[in-house]
């Protein structure tokens, strides 16, 4: 005679981490909550369908957060738990998407193993003026949002994404567009700029 064996509880958290494997990773990034707050934020460890941060601004267990990563782009999820200094969310997506996610995570590791020479020349930071005037190719102009920068490159955030390849004036540095991100594109500036007057030009009118 057989017995049917009871399956063991499995509680969110606990599937993911069995579903998902944690990268340590140190990605900088900024993250919204529910109340439209922004803050800046160091990523610690990350899987396909969640991560820790490091960050100023805690919400609450079930919050809704936004957060643009560098390297990965935009993610969001719920708040699982609160942890020292900051949280730990899910990320909510399509299958794809997740499949994308974990490659980029396995370049990540990678990356960091070999010090593969794609890694960041510089440390990138928030300006405290966010908002710049982009020039392109053609002499038109749009305003867009630096989601970060460094003295080789920004992330920006924008409606519309110039063609790759094309040459921007970021404020009145002359940029490169290198790659496209979910929610815009990446600048590579064609000088290196000097960190004393980076956020002046990159915002200038």
């Amino acid at each position: 005679m057989s017995f049917a064996q009871k399956k063991p509880t499995v509680f969110p958290a606990q599937e993911e981490r069995r579903r998902f494997q944690r990268v340590k990773v140190h990605l900088l990034g900024r993250y919204m909550l529910p109340d439209r707050r922004e803050f800046p934020c160091q990523i610690i460890n990350m899987s396909p369908g969640g991560l820790a941060l490091l960050a100023p601004g805690i919400g609450n267990v079930g919050d809704r957060v936004i957060a643009y990563l560098d390297h990965i782009g935009r993610v969001e999820g719920r708040i699982t738990r609160i942890i020292d200094n900051g949280f730990a969310m899910t990320i909510i997506s399509t299958p794809r998407k997740r499949d994308k996610l974990a490659a980029q995570l396995t370049w990540l590791a990678n990356r960091d193993i070999l010090n593969l020479p794609e890694d960041r020349r510089h440390d990138r930071i928030v300006p405290r003026n966010p908002i710049a005037l982009l020039t392109l190719e053609d002499g038109s102009k749009m305003t867009c949002r630096i989601i970060d920068l460094s003295l080789s490159g920004a992330a920006i955030a924008a409606e519309n994404r110039p063609p790759l390849k094309s040459l921007v004036m970021l404020g009145r540095v002359q940029s490169r567009v290198v790659r496209n991100l979910d929610d815009g594109f990446a600048l590579e500036f064609v000088h290196e700029q000097a960190a004393e007057t980076l956020e002046d030009a990159v915002t200038a009118r």
